[in-house]
This record gives structure tokens, sequence and C-alpha cells, in this order.
């Protein structure tokens, strides 16, 4: 059992590292441009509405259909509903807040708004993914077969790969918003740290967490497509007068990229 948990943590702490690698690509971005920074926004929209379908909802149904003798569809649109009141909810109360400036004057928190909505969103996708890593790894204490090994490693491979775009999804908007590519790494990075809590925690106790698991899957994915339909994308489109087709291809490419890497894995 031990060995499964420490297989968890060593797995999940490399997704995590891969998350920082994709929140790494804004060191690049200097001074990027109006017209790239929307690109960029546009892109990580994509990449969150297809990992909302491939990589939760779509796993989320099967498992429930193996779980359980509720009809699954109940337990993936209760799971999608309460995630998208989650963040509803939260963006409530974001807004009841004030941002004074140096000056004592009030000003818009729109700006502080996205961004906390924007890392919500992708930390509450990384913890069922580092779950499903962790389950993945637990099992092999009860089935200790080279199957089942293959099984965990792909899961985690396939994990480890789309959270590149991810970490990328969550640092160059950031950078959008106007914080810095130090911070805008670090908070990109740190959105990814919850998978080897998640894996240790699926691993110890991955008979309940099979359960919990469907409806924690679908519940990332109705918070992702709330913050993606809401905040994102209105904002990347912000120009569209000017370069109409620009953010709505960062869109495209982000979903493109995340199916791609979803459907092969």
């Amino acid at each position: 059992m031990y060995n499964s948990i420490l297989y968890a943590l060593a797995a999940t702490t490399v997704t995590w590292l891969i998350t920082a690698l994709g929140a790494g690509t804004v060191l690049f971005f200097k001074s990027p441009s109006a017209r790239a920074l929307n690109i960029m926004l546009g892109f990580a929209a994509g990449v969150m509405i297809a990992a909302s379908f491939w990589s939760l909802l779509e796993p989320a149904i099967s498992q429930a259909e193996a779980m359980f003798k509720t009809p699954p569809y109940l337990i993936v649109t209760g799971g999608f509903i309460c995630g998208a009141l989650f963040v509803y909810i939260s963006d409530k109360i974001v807004s009841r807040a004030e941002i004074i400036d140096n000056k004592g004057n009030s000003e818009s928190t729109d700006k502080l708004k996205r961004i906390i909505l924007l890392v919500m969103s992708i930390t509450l996708h990384n913890i069922p993914e580092g779950l499903a890593v962790g389950v993945a790894f637990g099992a092999i204490a009860q089935n200790a077969s080279t199957e089942a090994l293959m099984g965990a490693l792909s899961i985690a491979t396939g994990i480890a790969l789309q959270n590149f775009p991810e970490g990328a999804a969550v640092s160059l908007p950031l950078r959008r918003e106007g914080i810095s590519r130090t911070k805008s790494f670090l908070i990109g990075q740190a959105s990814g740290i919850v998978e080897p809590i998640a894996g240790v925690c699926g691993a110890a106790l991955v008979m309940t967490v099979k359960t919990v698991l469907p409806f924690a899957l679908s519940f990332a994915a109705g918070a992702m497509i709330l913050v993606a339909v809401h905040e994102l994308i209105p904002e990347c489109q912000k120009n569209q007068a000017k370069d109409p087709y620009c953010a709505t291809m960062g869109i495209v490419s982000g979903f493109a990229l995340m199916m791609l890497l979803d459907v092969m894995l």
C-alpha cells in the first residue's frame, strides 16, 4: 500500500512539474502585444473547453456507468451544475470586494475577478486529475499486475502532457492582466501543486475516492466552462472589430491541441 502511495506521489509530482514547464512559457514574453495577449487568452479558453469534455465529462460518464446503478447522466449533470454554481457564488463574493489604490480611489474589480476565477477553475480541474492518478496507482495494491501498472502509467503520462498547455493557460492570461512574468509563472505552476496532494489522497483512500471521482470530474468541468464562457471569451474578443478572427483562432488552436492530446493519449 505504501509503495502505491509513493508511486502516486512520484507520478503526480511529475505532472506538477510539467504544469510548471507550461507556466514557464510566460517567461519568454517580455512585452507581448495586445493582439498576442488576446490570442493567449483565447488559447486558454479553448484549452479549458476541450479539457472539460475529454479530460473530465467523458471519463466521469464512463466511471459513473461502471460504478453506480443510478443513471450516470444524473450524477454528471449534478456535478457539472454544482461546479458552475460554485464559481458563480465565488464570483458574487469577489464582486463585493473593493480595490483601493494608493490614492484612495475605488477602482473596478474586474481584473481581480478574472484572475481569481481563472486560477480557481484550473486548480479545481487539477484536483480530480490528481485523484485519477492516485486511484490508478492505489488500485495496484489490490491488483498487482503489469496491466494495472501500465494503465496507471498511461493515465499519468496523458495528464502530464496535457498539463503543459494548462500551465500556459494560467500564466499567459495573468500576464495579459498586467501581472509580472515572474508572478505569472509562480501562480501558474502553483495551480498544479494540488495534484500531488490529491494523488496521495486518491491512493490512500482508493475505494472511497472511486465513488466520488465521477462527481468531482464533472464539478471541475462545470467550473471551467463557466469561467471560459463568462470571463475569458468575452475578454479576448474586446478588439473584435479591429481584428475579428485573432482571438477566435486562439480559441480554436487551444481546443484543437487539447483535444489532440486527450484523444491521442
